[in-house]
């Protein structure tokens, strides 16, 4: 089957949508994934989702100056759409930087490369636990069917659909309250702890508090945090499945 030109920029328009929005999914598009990888799943997902079915007759090619402005547009599409997974990780990321704030963990930061910041252990193990939620309740799957609904929702090439100022900060809102939730039971045990360490240190002021609370602390987060992941998993189940929803909120006509 020959390619015209129009079939090729057409593709090449998906082409440029996908990338924008796998940028922001830590699971697929992250510092720590070879650009390579990341721009032949690009293309992989392109041939996929956009069939190579003949154009009309009539279907011209885009001027040079039009199509310029045509892959601006699914660049900025694409950043939306992708912005809700960028949210909804970066929940998770300050799930765990609240839990480790008083965790004694973060005397000690290193590079996340999943998220490209810079984090402590805690933060590591929470981020590495969330991740493996993401793949065994198949959101790498509700991901890939979100980004193909996207064409359907906001085709390619047509107008710059966007819902407003609104529907950003309502879902902002969202996955901030979302992770603040997940991470208020370990919060709640490190509070507790530093108002024992604080009553103790009244009680006994010869007991040297500051180096006995700071293993007491780490013990504490780790049990919590392991008490707390039945709570946890669910949540995040339904944080994953809110944001495959949010995908599409700010493309829908």
């Amino acid at each position: 089957m020959s390619i015209s030109v129009a079939q090729a920029q057409v593709f090449f328009l998906a082409f440029t949508r996908i990338m924008a929005i796998l940028i922001h999914v830590p699971v697929f598009g992250g510092q720590n994934i070879p650009t390579q990888v990341r721009v032949g799943l690009g293309f992989a997902l392109a041939m996929v989702l956009i069939p190579w079915q003949p154009l009309p007759p009539d279907a011209a090619t885009i001027g040079t100056f039009a199509y310029g402005i045509s892959i601006g547009k699914e660049i900025l599409i694409g950043t939306l759409i992708g912005f809700s997974a960028d949210l909804a990780f970066g929940a998770i990321q300050l799930a765990g930087a609240a839990m480790g704030m008083g965790s004694g963990f973060e005397s000690s930061r290193i590079f996340n490369p999943a998220l490209g910041e810079a984090g402590s252990a805690f933060d590591q193990i929470f981020v590495m636990t969330a991740s493996m939620v993401f793949l065994v309740i198949d959101g790498h799957h509700l991901v890939l069917i979100a980004i193909q609904n996207t064409f359907n929702a906001a085709p390619l090439n047509g107008s710059l659909p966007f819902s407003g100022a609104e529907a950003v900060i309502k879902m902002t809102s969202t996955f901030i309250a979302a992770g603040l939730q997940m991470a208020l039971p370990v919060m709640a045990a490190l509070f507790l702890t530093d108002l024992t360490l604080g009553l103790l240190a009244r009680v006994a002021p010869q007991v040297q508090v500051y180096f006995l609370g700071l293993p007491v602390k780490v013990v504490v987060a780790m049990i919590a945090l392991g008490m707390t992941f039945a709570v946890i998993f669910p949540n995040l189940a339904a944080l994953y499945k809110l944001m495959i929803e949010n995908m599409l909120i700010f493309v829908e006509q």
